[in-house]
């Protein structure tokens, strides 16, 4: 059994620099689940929302989170931090693997316009393979609102998608019904980690590759831990949640130049390597027959 296991910290944190209390609480998870894998916070988590807090990276903020991770020997996603670069901000999420060496930073493709002011638009996608073999996709926040994000993340082979979150307004019901959502139509686990109070309304989510739900936080502080189950998604991926469809290849397949993507987009390997789409084992041949009729 392919086995990654992901703890998600919904705090109560301030827009204050929480950087020395962010490192006990990974510490105290790992203390408590010792057969974690990673780690992460949710968005903004250092600092709070304040672009004036941005940091360089790398830096002594980034560098304090690779030694807790190298300390503890776990993959951490640390949310996400204001970072100043070439004289422009970007909302960045650094993953650190467990050597503390930072293997990626994934910079929010879509800041929340018109609220998030003074922000950067990133233009690369993240996906890294980590431990076990299992290749995760980072997005932030908003980016959940464009399909194309999470659809990205999917061609280039994502199985688990990160999502560190901080919101605080009336529309986290939509925001955990797009979670579902983006979960089953890219057949992936999808970890949507929101803070907690002051700065934000908690109620996390973690979804798994049918968009059913593993498991819904409430509003107050929660440590989240959850073993996710690679061999079952890639099932999901071979022959349909519970049997049923198989969009990742579907979409692969399909040739229908969609005018919101312009030219025939190129090919991707990791969605090549799911094979044919084809009922799921187990049904019975005069289900086939009628499968083929249609």
């Amino acid at each position: 059994m392919s086995i990654f296991s992901v703890a998600g910290l919904q705090l109560h944190l301030a827009a204050a620099d929480n950087v020395t209390l962010l490192l006990g609480e990974i510490r105290a998870a790992k203390a408590r689940y010792p057969w974690l894998d990673m780690v992460m916070l949710p968005e903004l988590a250092s600092f709070g929302t304040r672009t004036a807090q941005a940091v360089r990276l790398p830096g002594a903020v980034e560098r304090r989170y690779c030694e807790v991770a190298r300390e503890l020997g776990i993959w951490l996603l640390p949310g996400s931090l204001y970072e100043r670069r070439g004289g422009r901000i970007f909302n960045t999420a650094p993953l650190i693997d467990p050597a503390g060496r930072v293997v990626a930073r994934y910079r929010k493709i879509f800041p929340w316009t018109p609220y998030e002011r003074g922000v950067t638009a990133g233009d690369a996608f993240v996906v890294t393979q980590v431990t076990g073999g299992a290749r995760v996709g980072i997005s932030i926040c908003y980016d959940s609102w464009f399909p194309e994000t999470s659809r990205s993340l999917a061609w280039l082979g994502a199985e688990i998608v990160l999502h560190p979150t901080l919101t605080s307004s009336i529309d986290r019901d939509v925001e955990i019904a797009i979670s579902r959502a983006t979960a089953a139509a890219h057949q992936c686990y999808f970890l949507d980690l929101n803070m907690a109070g002051p700065l934000a309304t908690g109620r996390s989510i973690v979804c798994g590759p049918g968009g059913e739900v593993i498991h819904q936080a409430g509003s107050g502080r929660e440590l989240i831990a959850v073993r996710l189950d690679l061999d079952y998604l890639r099932r999901c991926r071979a022959s349909g949640w519970h049997g049923l469809g198989q969009p990742l290849k579907s979409f692969r397949d399909c040739t229908v130049k969609f005018p919101c993507y312009g030219p025939r987009r190129p090919g991707s390997p990791a969605l090549e390597r799911l094979g044919a789409v084809r009922l799921a084992s187990g049904v019975s041949d005069t289900a086939r027959k009628r499968a083929r009729r249609r």
